[in-house]
């Protein structure tokens, strides 16, 4: 299905694709493993050690593989691939590759760096915690091992209990004496200087990495994508020696097939699926973007998606392993020790290494692969701000900043600066506003609309074309079904079903007031409201009249070899005024186009 006049051409014909990233000059990686282990880290991050864990217990455990593997079939490997290709054929950003295929839908590119924008200042606190923990774990006894600590409560217990007016050490750690937390989101509190500083030490941390661009970041993902496998093995082998580990294993994994009757289970499923690999973020497609044009796209969106799939079970039985160890220890059920976001890791997990023999050195070991983890996915979003701004204003930036490096700095500084409400004493409740709007409401809108520019506007048959003339194979018919049919329909009934079962935030047995929930959705909005807004931009700025401007609003973009500008504006008079969405000038810059990788 494919939309706009029959003057459709390709975004740049075939002959002319060498000349033109000749003129181009965009770095590429140094070799192409760096890529694939670059968008390997991409996509396993955090989400895959506490997020599907928690999903697939609550989810008829082994039963969850069911619907989580079919949607990874039908709808993460044929939309990675696509996103994939059109960042490699492009070689821009999400912002312009997104209005190259389809200019009336050039926000959702835009919508892709204000949620990646959104999401790297409240996930960059995370590794906060993380940094915050590897300290505290070089501590003998770790400091919350027991209750003898000034941090805590007449109320804190070793050990968990049913009580509802308890709590064990680990957790009273996480709350008092990490984040300070206080009673609700309406009581800031006052700024926790060790977090940061911590903060600041995790921008550093972050800037000495990617400043360099491809040549530094493409180095560091030798070890930040492959240490934490190391790590995770070494846990699991530890863990099923455990007693106890075999009745934790078998709760995540034996199936309750009752539980694939809840149209819930299916639409988690493909969430996880979206918020893991990144399908909408345009981290992944920014990061292609460097590939050489001829790159195999099939075998890297394979290795990704499978890869990042198959860390998230290893992740699963490293985890349920070790509660089924507390269970043993405890004497409760595995079903009261499951806990869903930051409190898995950061306070259940804890407790576990506190009774296991070297707990200083699994501690270590677990929280420095949390930050290995958070390092690459935080790399991805802070790439996708940088490689479109920029592709969209490199003169003004390196007028400002003269040099790139400045410039990565300053964006860092600016995350930074909105990231100080999470170190507050009410930030806890801030992170968890700002996830469950930006993950769960955001990310779909961004996917529905992605496939609406690129499959049915831009049109599969173009689309199969441009990948034959990267790698001399035409997508097979499974992959153009699934973009032209059956990832449209999927991802809209999920929308339907996710706004349909969409509840309020709220953080353990705390509800946000309605005002916060309003504020949720103005953060959701940020990053939405740019597709109409772009949309009306660009009917307004080109010529002719309504239908004439539709037409062209849905018209892929190309270059004209003599004019060098939208085959659209071709046979215009002398001196007619540049109304294209993209300008001749952000295509083919007068300098080489020098971006963040």
């Amino acid at each position: 299905m494919e939309f706009g006049p029959g003057r459709h051409t390709e975004m740049t014909q075939g002959a002319k694709m060498d000349q033109q990233l000749q003129q181009l000059s965009r770095p590429t990686w140094s070799r192409q493993i760096e890529f694939t282990l670059a968008g390997i880290g991409c996509a396993v991050g955090l989400g895959n050690v506490w997020r599907f864990p928690y999903l697939c217990y609550r989810s008829g455990g082994g039963a969850f593989l069911l619907p989580y593997l079919l949607m990874l079939l039908v709808l993460g490997i044929p939309l990675l691939y696509m996103e994939l290709t059109v960042g490699q054929y492009t070689r821009r950003g999400p912002v312009h590759a997104l209005a190259s295929v389809c200019p009336l839908l050039k926000g959702v590119g835009m919508a892709s760096v204000a949620i990646s924008f959104i999401m790297c200042t409240y996930y960059n606190i995370v590794i906060t915690w993380a940094l915050y923990y590897l300290f505290s774990s070089f501590q003998a006894p770790l400091p919350w091992q027991s209750c003898n600590n000034t941090w805590n409560t007449p109320n804190c217990t070793d050990h968990a209990t049913n009580s509802s007016y308890s709590s064990t050490a680990s957790q009273e750690f996480f709350r008092y004496k990490m984040l300070g937390q206080t009673s609700g989101v309406e009581e800031a509190g006052t700024l926790r200087w060790e977090l940061f500083l911590i903060l600041i030490l995790a921008w550093i941390l972050i800037y000495l990495c990617i400043f360099k661009g491809v040549k530094s970041t493409g180095k560091v993902v030798y070890f930040t994508a492959l240490f934490p496998y190391v790590i995770l093995i070494a846990l699991l082998i530890n863990n099923v020696q455990l007693p106890g580990a075999s009745d934790g294993i078998s709760f995540f994994i034996v199936p309750e097939w009752d539980k694939l009757l809840s149209v819930e289970v299916w639409v988690n499923a493909a969430a996880q699926i979206f918020n893991s690999i990144g399908i909408g973020f345009g981290s992944l497609l920014a990061m292609s973007s460097y590939n050489s044009f001829n790159n195999n796209v099939l075998k890297d969106t394979l290795f990704i998606s499978i890869t990042n799939s198959l860390t998230s079970i290893l992740a699963g039985f490293v985890i349920f392993s070790a509660f089924g160890y507390m269970s043993y220890l405890q004497g409760i059920p595995v079903s009261q020790l499951a806990v869903d976001g930051p409190g898995l890791v950061f306070v259940v997990y804890p407790q576990a290494f506190a009774s296991m023999p070297v707990a200083q050195l699994w501690a270590v070991m677990f929280f420095f692969m949390l930050l290995c983890l958070g390092l690459d996915s935080e790399f991805a979003m802070v790439d996708v701000m940088v490689t479109s701004l920029m592709d969209e204003f490199y003169h003004r930036l390196i007028k400002v900043f003269k040099r790139k490096e400045l410039f990565v700095l300053a964006v860092c500084g600016v995350a930074l600066l909105f990231g100080i409400p999470l170190v507050m004493q009410v930030g806890i409740y801030v992170f968890q506003l700002m996830d469950h709007y930006t993950a769960i409401v955001s990310i779909m809108f961004l996917a529905f609309f992605e496939i609406i520019a690129i499959c049915w506007s831009y049109g599969v048959k173009r689309l199969s074309n441009n990948l034959e003339e990267m790698t001399g194979r035409k997508p097979n018919i499974f992959f153009r079904f699934c973009w032209l049919i059956v990832d449209p329909v999927l991802i809209t009934v999920i929308l339907i079903f996710s706004i349909i079962q969409f509840k309020p935030a709220r953080y353990e047995n705390y509800v946000f007031p309605p005002w916060a929930q309003g504020v949720g959705w103005v953060i959701a909005l940020a990053s939405i409201i740019w597709i109409p807004l772009a949309a009306l931009h660009t009917l307004w700025v080109l010529p002719g009249s309504f239908i004439q401007k539709l037409k062209l609003s849905i018209t892929p973009f190309t270059l004209d070899e003599k004019s060098k500008t939208p085959y659209y504006e071709r046979g215009g008079t002398a001196g007619q005024p540049d109304v294209a969405v993209i300008s001749p000038k952000t295509i083919l810059p007068e300098k080489p186009l020098e971006t963040h990788f």
